[in-house]
């Protein structure tokens, strides 16, 4: 169980790093159906690749695709799913205090860097239109159970879906609805810590 939850987590974010389509204006507020998948990183997203095959060539998460590498998640990462991923992008993991990546991608460091992958996933399929039902039928905010065990928080502000983490950071929704054959991805502009 603890395994399948961890490819859970890894096959989440790494969709998320395949890219997708911004959710703030029409990208939240739009239908569930399946338009064109966006361009993530530069390169195109295919909806019937899966999480691996799409993640690795967008050119914007190049330190994730490494961190799943170093964490030991690739070969989970082409299960079924469905999975939903939160995928920082290169920006948000160069945000992270001078030396964190250096140091999470470590060999000795590996439980921590699978901690914090998997706290990027959730398990199930959640496009903008069902993460937005969840922070409507929430009053106003929706609990998301990770793949790691922990919590994220969805809410809205000016037309922008947030995600906070359990020590009370905010990354913003900048892309959302990259749909894969084993999930979706959203892309997000900062890298969400665990408690």
């Amino acid at each position: 169980m603890k395994k399948l939850m961890i490819a859970v987590g890894v096959s989440v974010f790494l969709s998320a790093c395949a890219g997708g389509m911004g959710m703030s204006g029409s990208g939240m507020s739009g239908s569930s159906g399946m338009a064109a998948n966006p361009m993530v990183g530069g390169a195109p997203m295919y909806a019937n690749k899966d999480i691996v095959d799409n993640a690795v060539n967008s050119k914007d998460h190049t330190t994730l695709v490494a961190a799943v590498k170093a964490a030991g998640l690739v070969d989970t990462l082409k299960s079924p799913g469905p999975f939903t991923v939160f995928a920082p992008t290169n920006e948000a993991f160069a945000a992270l205090p001078p030396g964190t990546v250096d140091t999470l991608l470590k060999p000795e460091n590996k439980p921590t860097l699978t901690k914090v992958l998997t706290y990027h996933v959730v398990p199930g399929k959640m496009d903008a239109a069902a993460l937005m039902s969840a922070i409507t039928a929430g009053g106003g905010k929706a609990t998301l159970k990770t793949a790691s065990g922990g919590t994220l928080t969805a809410t809205t502000s000016g037309g922008n879906v947030l995600i906070t983490d359990a020590k009370g950071g905010t990354a913003m929704v900048t892309i959302a609805n990259v749909y894969q054959s084993n999930g979706v991805i959203h892309v997000v502009n900062k890298v969400l810590i665990p408690g």
